[in-house]
């Protein structure tokens, strides 16, 4: 199992879990989930329960990687199969992503 911390705005909203043969899980974070002032860290992953599954990796993170020629150039720099979704996503969304969230691997 691979685990990744999620911040919206460096605030830390919770863990994106890739389940080995299952699927994947984001779980917000106690604290952010409780806090009425923090908003759901997508439309389609809502502050309605705190934890979401998907059999995929889920759209909102997916959308974060890069597409094309740029995947392919990353995954070769960066020796990750360019079929690894959520490598690729641990490499490069630690930093300046367009948006509000972060990607960090525990």
């Amino acid at each position: 199992m691979r685990r990744a911390k999620v911040y919206r705005n460096k605030i830390f909203a919770g863990i994106l879990s890739e389940i080995d043969d299952v699927g994947y899980e984001f779980t917000y974070d106690s604290a952010y989930f409780n806090d009425r002032s923090q908003p759901g860290i997508s439309l389609t992953i809502p502050k309605t329960k705190l934890t979401h599954t998907s059999e995929h990796l889920f759209p909102f993170f997916y959308n974060m990687l890069s597409e094309g020629t740029n995947r392919v150039v990353q995954s070769k720099l960066l020796k990750i199969d360019e079929r690894d979704f959520f490598g690729l996503l641990l490499a490069t969304a630690k930093y300046d992503t367009i948006g509000a969230i972060t990607v960090k691997k525990i």
